[in-house]
């Protein structure tokens, strides 16, 4: 490729959006990454699509909603175009109601649903019987049911996002030098370095542990009991997670908090048990001091922009962050909430 007109700075789940959303408005574009496409937090297994709860509603959670509206058709564009699947699904997600204090709120929750979820997804209460085997323990016997949860394999999407990139002319490339507008989606080390050149407190990284395991429940909605996240993929396996741990000495290295992820998943569910084990993964998420992505131009740098802060959210946000950054960086148009800016925490 002779010259770019945007050049991306890290191969995740955010920077390969903003790619394919920039490609397909006719940028040519660059992705650049010394360790390779999906090599931090964006290369994981859990993949859990899934929103805040309808209620004090904020700039945040609307972005979130409208990104989870987006999802199936912005995968199923990348799947067509590069040929090779997301493993994105919305089948929705259950979690257990443990008491009748539980059950009040959650039938608050399906109220405030109704409305702010614009009638196009539902939060009810169902029987758990109704969900067996694939149910949650739930004290109540009732399970919050929410249809705007979807799910897919971190890993698997950015491969098919690269793919459809390579597909219309984009290039993925481990060095380059800067051309054109410059996107700067690099993970958890990238808001250690925004910290550092903005001299105020920007964002560090949570370290993750998760579990794969070898469990098909494919067309089955994923669950949240217990703060765990259970994913079941369209390829037969079921992913557990996760720990959060602000200290950490190696960002790749398991160890046994992930047989007490097991041992919590089995408890929520027992017909975990005895699933084969196929995969322990550690990873570094990017969280931003606001806890909400961080987007928009890089404060005193011109033509530079960030795109970063994903942190659990990340691949749910990525379909509505790749629209908003595009829509700034090739045409001026500044879509980006209350919340998100950059600047905003520099003040």
């Amino acid at each position: 490729m002779a010259s770019v007109d945007v050049t991306v700075r890290g191969a995740g789940a955010f920077g390969l959006s903003v790619a394919w959303a920039c490609t397909l408005r006719g940028a040519r574009v660059r992705v650049v990454d010394p360790f390779g496409p999906g090599a931090g937090a964006s290369g994981g297994i859990v993949g859990a699509l899934a929103p805040h709860v309808p209620e004090n509603w904020n700039p945040k959670k609307a972005f979130q909603r409208d990104s989870l509206l987006m999802a199936q058709a912005f995968w199923a564009g990348v799947e067509a175009a590069g040929g090779l699947s997301t493993g994105y699904g919305r089948l929705g997600r259950l979690q257990p109601i443990m008491d009748e204090a539980g059950l009040a709120l959650a039938r608050q929750r399906g109220l405030g649903a109704q409305d702010l979820w614009l009638g196009k997804a539902s939060w009810e209460i169902v029987e758990a019987a109704t969900a067996a085997p694939f149910a949650p323990q739930s004290p109540t016997g009732f399970l919050i049911h929410d249809t705007l949860s979807g799910r897919l394999h971190p890993r698997r999407a950015c491969d098919a996002l690269v793919a459809a990139l390579r597909v219309r002319g984009g290039d993925i490339v481990t060095e380059a030098y800067d051309e054109g507008a410059v996107v700067w989606a690099t993970g958890w080390r990238g808001l250690l370095e925004l910290t550092d050149a903005l001299g105020r407190k920007i964002g560090d990284g949570v370290k993750g542990q998760a579990v794969l395991l070898r469990h098909d429940a494919r067309d089955a909605p994923q669950l949240y009991a217990g703060g765990l996240h259970i994913i079941p993929h369209s390829d037969g396996t079921l992913a557990i997670g996760s720990t959060s741990e602000r200290d950490f000495d190696d960002p790749t290295a398991t160890d046994t908090q992930t047989d007490d992820l097991i041992a919590r998943a089995c408890d929520a569910l027992p017909v975990l048990r005895g699933a084969e084990i196929l995969q322990r993964w550690a990873g570094v998420r990017p969280r931003a001091r606001s806890r909400a992505p961080l987007l928009g131009p890089w404060p005193g740098r011109a033509g530079h922009y960030i795109a970063n802060g994903g942190f659990k959210i990340g691949f749910g946000m990525a379909p509505k962050v790749a629209e908003v950054m595009a829509d700034l960086i090739l045409t001026g148009q500044d879509s980006i909430p209350e919340g998100f800016r950059v600047e905003e925490l520099t003040r």
